[in-house]
């Protein structure tokens, strides 16, 4: 976790050592994560995969279930992980035969306290060694390459995606902390719902531009959201809580190009 200019590993306690991060004081939110990674191999190899004719039966659909098994026991392989009830996890690939590998993907899905982002990235790194395992016999100069985490959604830190070109700070996040996104096309402002309001309005994200608010103020946001869909009546809710860049604000609080201005319920448990 970086906090200004502070980097904390949450994992160490103030002696150094390694320690469980209780999140028991946590609100549940939905969690969501996808990682993805890839085994390059002979062309000869692949064509193999591609058919079924490998010796060891059907390939993809063993790796696939390797992948989901792992990550639902990321907990016994990474000693600080959290065991976690995964509500949903799935495991696809991509036989790429131009760039001669098999991309793997997994998205990992809960409603928890602790994110799954181990948990997809286990599920990757599984999928593929079973996929080497699986194809050894006729070639082992496969190469595992690429792990990566893709994107994750939900929790306190905001949502992050990699394929975004610039740092924005989310609406979920603690002070001074950042994540990726996706900087919205000038003049404009970017919207985020957070926590139960994102299943009301259905929405976790969203830009709109600057010349349609009546007024550049969060009470002209909220109206240019009511006019665009009844759903985001809901803000007006007494309520519901706002914050511009992180910065708890109210009706009449000013937005300038490129803010980003989180709504969400009132928070709970202390």
């Amino acid at each position: 976790m970086i906090k200004g200019d502070t980097m904390q590993l949450t994992h160490l306690n103030a002696h150094g050592e390694a320690n469980m991060v209780d999140v028991g004081d946590k609100q549940e939110t939905r969690r969501e994560a996808v990682a993805s990674g890839r085994i390059v191999m002979q062309p000869a190899t692949l064509k193999l995969l591609s058919d079924g004719a490998l010796p060891k039966g059907d390939v993809l659909a063993t790796a696939r279930i390797a992948g989901i098994q792992a990550a639902k026991r990321t907990h016994e392989l990474i000693p600080l992980c959290h065991s976690l009830a995964l509500s949903k996890v799935a495991v696809e690939f991509d036989i790429d035969h131009d760039q001669g590998c098999v991309n793997v993907s997994a998205m990992c899905r809960l409603n928890g306290r602790t994110g799954v982002e181990m948990e997809a990235l286990t599920a990757v790194s599984v999928a593929c060694l079973t996929l080497y395992d699986m194809c050894k016999a006729v070639d082992k100069a496969m190469r595992i390459e690429a792990i990566q985490l893709d994107s994750k959604q939900g929790g306190q830190r905001g949502d992050y995606r990699r394929d975004m070109t610039a740092p924005i700070v989310t609406g979920e996040g603690a002070a001074g902390e950042v994540s990726l996104g996706e900087r919205c096309v000038s003049p404009c402002v970017r919207v985020k719902f957070l926590a139960e309001l994102r299943e009301r309005v259905g929405e976790s994200d969203l830009a709109i531009g600057l010349d349609k608010l009546p007024s550049r103020d969060v009470a002209g946001l909220k109206a240019a959201l009511k006019a665009q869909d009844a759903r985001f009546s809901v803000l007006a809710d007494r309520r519901t809580l706002c914050a511009i860049n992180q910065v708890m604000a109210n009706d009449s609080a000013r937005i300038t190009d490129e803010d980003e201005v989180a709504f969400f319920p009132p928070v709970t448990g202390g």
